[in-house]
């Protein structure tokens, strides 16, 4: 820990998904805060000028998602976070497995736009992430996707 902190690293690809990450900052600034996200311009934007930079990557690029992947690993191996926390996408969901290999604790926030079932890393995240939730309440009758209410 540092100066006592929690050691947290948040993840979040651009758009929405960084968005409802930025909504959720003032809570996450009460911990030793790392960022990582697949547009740096979007971090500097929000005063954040150390994030980790992810390849954006989806199910239809397997070689982006490899190396996206591997520095998903990379970024968990260097700051060695003792929480990951993702509002999405395929970035956020390797985050989560890599802080798994290294024990840390680990939550998916299921992005709001997916509102008739969980994303395609959401219900991926229902069996890797210690915590996965829903913002919406009818998809959280799973008991591994909890509805916790909305970012939004």
């Amino acid at each position: 820990m540092t100066n006592g902190l929690t050691r947290v690293l948040a993840v979040a690809s651009g758009g929405g998904h960084w968005e409802q990450l930025m909504l959720l900052r003032a809570t996450l600034d009460n911990y030793d805060i790392r960022f990582a996200t697949t547009e740096l311009a979007l971090a500097v934007q929000h005063g954040i000028a150390n994030a980790a930079r992810l390849p954006d990557c989806n199910q239809n690029t397997p070689v982006r998602s490899l190396l996206c992947a591997m520095a998903a690993l990379w970024t968990v191996l260097k700051h060695r976070p003792q929480v990951v926390v993702s509002t999405g996408a395929a970035p956020g969901f390797f985050c989560i497995l890599a802080g798994r290999l290294i024990g840390a604790r680990t939550l998916w926030i299921d992005s709001v736009a997916n509102g008739e079932e969980l994303s395609l890393c959401g219900k991926l995240s229902q069996r890797w992430a210690h915590e996965c939730w829903t913002q919406w309440e009818h998809l959280g009758t799973d008991s591994r996707a909890r509805y916790f209410g909305a970012v939004l």
